[in-house]
């Protein structure tokens, strides 16, 4: 049996197979918040310095500010829905009957 062109291609495999793999655990731990890892195992942690803690807290604050406007726009966004929703003859019976107090006082 001549293995001269069997025994490249099974190495071959494995070397596509061994990649995917690489890639596909990388994936898993940063998907699970687990560190990337260097070439000997270490783990790599993003730095922190002054620069960017201040810049997480600007983005948090933005973020709250943006959360409260939200929430405001929502109540409101419900009153007009609720206006709009209302039907004429509701709105109609009320001018009717705030006439009609006017008209008896």
């Amino acid at each position: 049996m001549d293995f001269g062109i069997i025994t490249p291609a099974v190495m071959g495999i494995g070397v596509v197979s061994m990649s995917i793999a690489w890639v596909v655990n990388t994936w898993i731990r940063v998907r699970n918040g687990y560190p990337l890892e260097s070439s000997w195992g270490k783990p790599i942690y993003p730095q922190k310095n002054d620069e960017s803690i201040e810049r997480v807290k600007l983005l948090s604050q933005e973020n709250a500010q943006l959360r409260a406007e939200l929430g405001s726009l929502k109540d409101r966004l419900a009153n007009v829905e609720r206006i709009v929703t209302d039907s004429g003859y509701q709105l109609t019976h009320e001018i009717d009957r705030l006439r009609e107090e006017k008209e008896v006082n």
